[in-house]
């Protein structure tokens, strides 16, 4: 008798745990808004980003530059210009003002991206690291030259960490979804 009245209470308890383990589950935050509005926008640069910058007439200026850890271009007479956040065509301009004021008359200014910052795979996948992002990359494009998923990997869906407008923000998505130069994926294991 006393035992059937404890089974209530082990039954009760039981539920309570198997409730807050899958809760802890489904505790992830799925992909802000911002996630995919990213991924049309234009590029925005940042640090580790290589850019061919051609001056019109000018060899001696033109060549490929790196954004600086500190999110700066050092471009010759001019010094240092802010990249970070900035898009291509804003930092052309950028850098004709300032080769303007004192240097050339009338400077044409041409960027174009030589090498993307890379896209850094991690968890579930054959071999986790840093690879080059290509545009148009899907998160499965970049599992897959990170040599696919592991027999444990969830491959339904993953989380990808980006950085927009200076946040750096985390949520999950699909494996088909774009990922942007700079994102870092992160394959789960899969629960069964």
């Amino acid at each position: 008798m006393r035992f059937a009245r404890q089974r209530p209470v082990l039954s009760m308890a039981l539920a309570a745990c198997i409730s807050a383990g899958l809760a802890s589950c489904s505790s992830y935050a799925p992909a802000p808004k911002a996630f995919h509005e990213a991924t049309i926008q234009p590029y925005r640069l940042d640090s580790g980003d290589r850019l061919r910058v051609t001056v019109f007439e000018q060899p001696n200026l033109s060549n490929t530059y790196t954004v600086d850890q500190a999110g700066y271009l050092s471009f010759p007479l001019v010094g240092q210009v802010p990249a970070r956040g900035q898009t291509i065509a804003v930092l052309e301009g950028a850098i004709a003002a300032k080769l303007k004021k004192g240097f050339l008359r009338d400077p044409d200014v041409t960027i174009e991206v030589d090498r993307y910052r890379p896209v850094f795979v991690m968890g579930e996948v054959g071999r986790p690291g840093q690879y080059s992002y290509v545009p148009g990359m899907t998160a499965q494009n970049a599992i897959a030259v990170a040599g696919g998923f592991t027999a444990r990997g969830n491959q339904r869906d993953i989380d990808v960490t980006r950085k927009i407008n200076g946040e750096v923000l985390t949520g999950r998505t699909t494996i088909s979804s774009p990922v942007l130069a700079g994102d870092t994926i992160y394959v789960r294991e899969r629960l069964f």
